[in-house]
């Protein structure tokens, strides 16, 4: 998980947030060199007109706004395509609930790093120095010595009580994500929580978080409030410190009451911005914990990282074979072990076996999801390994056993096999899946919402869908992981009946988890323990009276195999 890792150095964070900025280097010069000096300069001479630091400012914002909206534009987009290139495995073990805050609170982090970070230190600073020029070209370097003692105190306070207080938000970030990860689930998994009836056992697993989220936040607020109350107790010992020089000053003589009352003028102007200074610093801190979370997501690196440049597979007859292939999520857990076949163009090869014997684990090594840890898997005669995911998976058409849909129209799910397809060959896919009589029926037709992950349809109305975009997709190698596993009997044959014309001239892999949709394949392989125990057809592993016996003479597939007949 990212919170076991160790933060990016902030070298490393500076570097790549410079990277994304450079195109505007000289936006945020015209903002950064000459608006805030200028403004500064005409508050520090003159005290009482502020029309022109105000327009400054504004003049500044107005610059500068375009390099923070694009940066941060830029950073949500690289983190959207960064997530796509990630591995299953990532997302696989990162809750989605949580994620997506850790990305708001990152962007809004940068947005404040750019802006009032940059734009309110810089200038502060400026200010400071000219204040503390002013008080030493005209009166005794004590007054100035009493200022840059207390900005010293207060900076060095400050550092510190700022570093002690990232340690609370940090948890409270934690937490923060921990209870949206839970809401979100919990909702994701609305029907289970009413099945069971765990509605309040739910309730109290997020109250648990809650509390815990509570308990950090009041730490947190401890730390900032004697991180406020001690900022405010230097500056108000370090004025007092200097008023009473200045009033010993006037009293001997040394300084007229004049003197006194501008001192106190650039006291309280150095006070002001001292004051701010410790704020933005405290809340850039803030800001850059906000944004570490989304730089540790941006270097997380792709299992399956590509070089720039690889080429792309160079599309053939649909040959698939792998060779001597093992792989294992976990070390101590192999699920393939010396894996070997073949499937001949426009051949289907089926693969049987129990629960987790590594059926489809075959389908995602071959989608370059995952990278063999032996042997290789070639298409076309080349290994996936050294051309592009990208080409691989274009030559490839899934229909998965759990098809989930974009919360977005019929029209649009189903075109999403081929976003280049017009609404006549969608409808035309639709039909061959024999979900268009359906979708006629509905009141907006093609232009009907889904709903979250497609709730709002049948799961057989669902896969339906999946079959229409294999078919608007026409790839020459087709992935079935149990394609009619969600359909009844009736609904079924015409299924795979348009499968079988599917399949027709393709090379095809079924993972089949029940017999029936094995059965007319050109060859059947059986999978123990992640290893090849059997293949042939059908019939030829029936004579051998071995692990696959069993299955092929169950009652189910004579019912299922009689029924086609009868309907043929």
């Amino acid at each position: 998980m990212l919170d076991n890792k160790p933060a990016l150095s902030k070298v490393t964070v500076m570097h790549d947030l410079m990277k994304v900025v450079a195109p505007y280097r000289w936006r945020i010069a015209a903002a950064l060199l000459l608006l805030p000096v200028s403004a500064k300069i005409s508050t520090v001479l003159v005290p009482l007109l502020r029309f022109s630091s105000t327009l400054f400012n504004e003049l500044r914002d107005m610059v500068f706004s375009r390099v923070t909206q694009r940066t941060v534009a830029n950073y949500a987009q690289m983190t959207f395509e960064h997530l796509h290139l990630l591995r299953a495995r990532f997302h696989a073990r990162r809750r989605m609930g949580g994620l997506l805050p850790d990305i708001d609170r990152g962007t809004a982090g940068i947005a404040f790093l750019l802006g009032a970070g940059l734009f309110t230190l810089a200038p502060t600073l400026i200010e400071i120095l000219l204040v503390l020029a002013i008080i030493t070209s005209r009166y005794q370097a004590w007054h100035a010595g009493f200022i840059m003692l207390t900005f010293a105190v207060y900076t060095g306070f400050t550092v510190v009580s700022t570093a002690r207080r990232t340690i609370h938000q940090r948890r409270v970030n934690r937490l923060d994500s921990s209870a949206k990860s839970r809401l979100a689930d919990s909702l994701i998994n609305y029907d289970t929580v009413k099945y069971f009836t765990n509605g309040t056992v739910e309730a109290r697993r997020f109250e648990d978080i809650m509390r815990h989220w509570t308990k950090a936040d009041v730490a947190n607020q401890k730390a900032l409030f004697a991180l406020h109350v001690g900022q405010s107790a230097i500056i108000a010992c370090g004025v007092a410190a200097i008023m009473l020089q200045a009033g010993s000053d006037v009293m001997a003589g040394r300084m007229t009451v004049g003197d006194l009352v501008l001192i106190n003028a650039h006291v309280l102007q150095v006070c002001l911005p001292l004051n701010a200074l410790g704020f933005v610093y405290r809340e850039a801190r803030d800001a850059w914990i906000n944004a570490e979370r989304l730089f540790d997501i941006l270097h997380e690196r792709p299992e399956m990282e590509e070089r720039p440049g690889m080429p792309a597979l160079v599309p053939g007859r649909g040959e698939v074979v792998f060779e001597h292939v093992s792989f294992s999520y976990d070390p101590s857990r192999p699920i393939l072990r010396d894996v070997s076949f073949r499937i001949a163009p426009g051949a289907t090869l089926a693969v049987v076996g129990g629960s987790g014997s590594g059926k489809s684990t075959l389908a995602r090594l071959l989608l370059k999801l995952y990278p063999p840890a032996g042997g290789r898997i070639l298409v076309d005669g080349q290994d996936i390994a050294k051309v592009s995911a990208t080409s691989v998976r274009a030559m490839i058409g899934v229909v998965p056993q759990d098809t989930v849909l974009f919360n977005d129209t019929i029209g649009y799910n189903i075109a999403y096999g081929r976003i280049s397809a017009s609404q006549e060959e969608t409808i035309h896919a639709a039909k061959a899946a024999h979900i268009h009589d359906l979708v006629t029926t509905l009141e907006k037709q093609y232009d009907t919402e889904v709903g979250g992950r497609g709730v709002t349809l049948s799961g057989g109305e669902r896969q339906r869908i999946a079959v229409a975009r294999a078919v608007l997709k026409n790839p020459p190698i087709l992935i079935f992981d149990e394609a009619t596993s969600a359909l009844d009997s009736a609904s079924e044959q015409p299924i795979q009946q348009e499968l079988n014309r599917l399949s027709e001239n393709r090379t095809v892999l079924v993972i089949a988890h029940r017999l029936s949709t094995a059965l007319d394949a050109d060859e059947i392989i059986v999978l123990e323990q992640g290893r090849v125990v059997e293949r042939g057809s059908h019939e030829e592993l029936l004579s051998l009276h071995g692990a696959y016996a069993p299955r092929g003479t169950c009652s189910s597939v004579k019912t299922w195999r009689s029924a086609a007949a009868s309907r043929a």
